[in-house]
């Protein structure tokens, strides 16, 4: 696995290892020394996946103190166009807004630090998204801010959302924990 980029401080766009033969192809997700190594401390506890129709936008979601986690994601299928918003108030990038397209071809991951807005937009039917975070979901402490408040230009008016996603704040009306 190797690092190709910080989109944001702490956010690393990873290339995990792919061995590939004629029965297909093998690829490590994590491998704990090798976050180590890249300065990277993320003991997953919590791993669950979605599955998405094209058109839909998951986010931007996060989880507020004291149950707030890292996450490592990536597309195992199909294709998204991941977004990260930095809430990090004392970060040079406070406010900035990160993507990258994600795709089961592609096999990137991210890794996001606890103190960014995550979400994305389902490119192909059925892509989906695998997760594995540092704290347990705490239903309590779920939060978001509204997609279309972050200064992003997503290629769609409307997509598909959630009753949640809609409502959430503004990233103006916001005030950060982080």
């Amino acid at each position: 696995m190797i690092s190709l980029l910080q989109p944001l401080p702490g956010v690393q766009l990873l290339q995990p290892q792919i061995h590939v033969d004629d029965r297909g192809d093998f690829v490590k997700t994590y491998h704990e020394g090798t976050f180590v190594r890249l300065g990277i401390s993320f003991e997953s506890v919590e791993e669950y996946f979605s599955t998405s129709r094209k058109g839909t936008l998951r986010g931007m979601h996060f989880q507020l103190p004291p149950h707030d986690h890292a996450k490592l994601v990536y597309c195992i299928r199909g294709r998204v166009l991941d977004v990260l918003v930095d809430l990090r108030k004392s970060s040079p990038s406070y406010g900035a807004v990160s993507s990258v397209e994600l795709s089961g071809e592609n096999r990137l991951q991210i890794y996001i630090p606890n103190g960014l807005a995550h979400g994305f937009l389902a490119l192909e039917d059925d892509s989906v998204m695998v997760y594995k975070t540092t704290s347990v979901h705490a239903p309590g402490h779920d939060a978001g801010i509204r997609w279309d408040s972050i200064g992003f230009e997503w290629g769609t008016a409307s997509p598909r959302l959630s009753d949640r996603d809609a409502t959430f704040p503004s990233l103006a009306g916001f005030c950060s924990p982080f």
